[in-house]
């Protein structure tokens, strides 16, 4: 019977000290598989049938993540994308609350409209800064820039009291904390970070309702019957939240829905242990050498103030991690073990 540990060294087996993943996750080595074998068929000609069910296996692997029915989950291209289509379901004048510094791809497409009022608040008064009028409150789960994490239930009972919708990505926790896509309006989220797939797809989920989403991104795979969509206007679209998906790049989805599969078995709850684990062993390693993180407590997500300079020397040490304004992010994931967090910590010693 394999393992937890038995599993990921199947899976994984990196060349350097991988400590990234809050840029891109690695690739297991059966998404690897499903990527050569989805090139190979196209390039002798054979039907890609196979390729347009994974994208419908992912979407139920996804669903079974989040916690909600298939039928909820849009399948497309990227979190910029499914924030543009919330954004344009937004009337003129509506007021829509970020939090100050959230990764462009969630924020932008707000202000982008040019007539709507965003109003930017630091991520711990989110939840106390929804008052009457606003329409909607758009954020990560977890800060890109240094792993904090929004304190969703509070955000989703002030959102409630104030009659607005939420709108969260999970990209930074997906795979490692639950994404309960249940508890908001829309939950986006890609593919490439945590959950270990290739770049090229994500996913929103939408209420039951689509919660007035307009399909103005809809395409023959939009269609009740896409292959009977191809041709001028849709006329029937999909009953469920395919209606919001977008033309899917299949090779990624091919490699996805091994990815997802393998985040399945080895299940939410074990990595979010394992990962929190190395997270803490970091901090503890850093407070040592007199350095303190970003408080980010229950976070992979790692970041300490004045250290990205030495984000070329862990590099050239094969040690990969990421600066974010002048901070160095470190990210700790389920093929990371406690020696990459003690190198880490021995390099910057140094």
């Amino acid at each position: 019977m394999e393992t937890f540990e038995s599993l990921v060294r199947t899976e994984f087996a990196p060349k350097n000290t991988y400590l990234n993943t809050a840029s891109n996750g690695l690739l297991p080595a059966r998404t690897v598989t499903a990527l050569q074998e989805a090139a190979q068929m196209r390039a002798e000609g054979r039907p890609l049938d196979a390729l347009y069910d994974d994208v419908e296996t992912a979407r139920a692997l996804f669903a079974r993540l989040a916690g909600v029915p298939a039928g909820r989950v849009a399948a497309g291209s990227s979190v910029a994308a499914y924030t543009g289509l919330v954004a344009a379901s937004l009337p003129a004048g509506a007021e829509v609350l970020t939090a100050e510094d959230d990764f462009t791809s969630v924020v932008n497409p707000f202000h982008a409209r040019g007539d709507l009022k965003v109003r930017a608040v630091p991520l711990e008064r989110l939840a106390d800064s929804v008052r009457p009028g606003t329409a909607l409150v758009a954020v990560s789960s977890a800060q890109s820039a240094d792993g904090r994490i929004a304190d969703l239930p509070a955000l989703r009972e002030a959102a409630r009291e104030h009659g607005a919708r939420t709108y969260v990505d999970v990209s930074q926790s997906a795979g490692w904390l639950p994404a309960q896509g249940d508890a908001y309006d829309y939950t986006a989220c890609v593919g490439y970070k945590w959950l270990l797939g290739p770049h090229g797809a994500a996913f929103l989920v939408v209420p039951e309702d689509f919660g007035g989403l307009t399909p103005i991104l809809a395409g023959w795979v939009a269609g009740e019957n896409p292959w009977n969509s191809c041709y001028g206007p849709v006329t029937e679209l999909a009953h469920s939240a395919r209606r919001f998906d977008l033309p899917p790049a299949l090779f990624t989805w091919a490699g996805l829905r091994r990815s997802l599969e393998l985040v399945e078995e080895l299940g939410t709850d074990a990595i979010h242990t394992h990962d929190l684990a190395l997270a803490d062993r970091f901090r503890t390693g850093l407070t040592t050498l007199g350095h303190e993180p970003v408080p980010a407590p229950g976070s992979a997500i790692v970041s300490v103030p004045a250290l990205g300079h030495r984000r070329p020397d862990l590099a050239a040490a094969g040690i990969e991690v990421s600066n974010r304004a002048g901070n160095l992010r470190a990210s700790f994931h389920l093929y990371n073990t406690p020696a990459d967090v003690d190198r880490l910590l021995d390099v910057l010693s140094s």
